[in-house]
């Protein structure tokens, strides 16, 4: 299982209860950080308070977990559209 797969395991439920769904998970490496993109959507628009709010959920669970990244990372959370413009 591949780090994107691990991920949507560990946090699809909570972001699910918040009533967004995971659109895509991207973990890439840029130049010398790793990044860890969540594009999250709903049938409404997701403003950044939303994506504060599934960060702030995510990131616990994903720190309790680290032993699945290698490497330190740069976590984002932005919506369908921002992500597709």
């Amino acid at each position: 299982m591949n780090i994107e797969e691990q991920v949507k395991k560990l946090v699809e439920e909570e972001v699910t209860n918040l009533g967004v769904i995971i659109d895509s998970i991207e973990y890439v490496k840029e130049g010398s950080n790793n990044y860890l993109r969540i594009t999250i959507d709903r049938d409404e628009p997701v403003d950044l308070d939303t994506c504060v709010e599934v960060t702030n959920v995510i990131n616990p669970i994903l720190d309790k977990n680290e032993d699945i990244f290698e490497d330190s990372y740069i976590l984002e959370v932005m919506s369908k559209e921002r992500g597709n413009q």
